[in-house]
């Protein structure tokens, strides 16, 4: 029997699982992002700054509860961003963001370097979502652990050997969670994100997705992120990240009938909606 995992509280922030889904909205802050939507062309910090709390103020407005930034493309054959240019990115965005959103927003870091999330945390950031699941920079995990925060732990396939893609994404995230708790981090901060597009083949997304519900095992909450990813496009017949918004929204109702807790999107205003109606459906939940 599937119990709910104990809420995460920590400073003033709180996530209560199993009464409603969260809502994660995504603020690009890269020239390159997969999804078309990131913000730093060729424009000054100052304007970048001022796009990113825009936009962000705009998801919060629309139901929003978590706003996650992030400096890095993670698109195959992306571009690699140094340390520099990841931190003059989003320390000045994170900043902003914590001056200009409610005080009760939960601003997430997105990155796998541990120099970005300990800069980001001092700034205003109070969650870090790491797409290397903590195998990346082994001093990601004592970040975590020094800040007390929760941390989204990903399932990233590429050049780990698969062989059951289900039973991978399980055993990539039970790995990670053993590296976490052997680094002193609290059971109760860890998240798992099966890393929807990282690694795996259109196919092999589906079958997670079919067969999200059995990452309960792992006893943690789920983050989703299936937004305008590739597989998407795949079955749509090849329609651009920026067509993608139907195949999202089905891919987060059925999500969450899967059990997802959070669902990390571009399009908040859209995607709020599905998540009201889906929450209706399975948790009896409306407002």
């Amino acid at each position: 029997m599937y119990s709910l995992p104990a809420p995460i509280a920590w400073d003033h922030y709180r996530l209560e699982w199993g009464q409603q889904t969260y809502v994660m909205g995504i603020v690009n802050v890269t020239p390159d992002s997969f999804s078309g939507d990131g913000l730093a062309q060729t424009i000054t910090e100052d304007e970048l700054v001022q796009r990113a709390v825009k936009q962000a103020q705009g998801f919060i407005a629309e139901g929003a509860q978590l706003i996650d930034v992030g400096g890095e493309s993670t698109r195959p054959n992306a571009t690699p961003v140094s340390l520099e240019q990841e931190l003059a990115r989003v320390i000045p965005v994170v900043r902003a963001l914590r001056r200009s959103l409610p005080a009760k927003t939960i601003i997430s870091i997105d990155t796998y370097k541990s120099e970005v999330a300990r800069q980001a945390l001092q700034a205003g950031a109070c969650l870090i979502n790491d797409i290397w699941g903590l195998r990346y920079d082994p001093a990601m995990a004592e970040v975590v652990r020094q800040h007390g925060v929760p941390v989204i732990l990903m399932a990233n396939m590429r050049g780990f050997q698969k062989h059951e893609i289900v039973s991978d994404v399980v055993r990539f995230l039970a790995g990670s969670m053993d590296i976490a708790l052997a680094a002193g981090i609290a059971w109760e901060q860890l998240i798992v994100d099966p890393g929807i597009g990282f690694g795996m083949t259109p196919q092999e997304d589906w079958a997670v997705l079919r067969r999200l519900r059995e990452l309960r095992v792992l006893g943690r909450p789920l983050l989703l992120g299936v937004s305008r990813k590739k597989n998407i496009g795949y079955a749509l017949g090849g329609v651009p990240a920026g067509e993608r918004v139907e195949g999202t929204a089905a891919s987060v109702a059925l999500g969450i009938a899967q059990g997802a807790d959070i669902v990390r999107v571009h399009d908040v205003y859209e995607m709020m909606r599905v998540v009201k109606m889906s929450d209706a459906i399975v948790r009896g939940q409306v407002g």
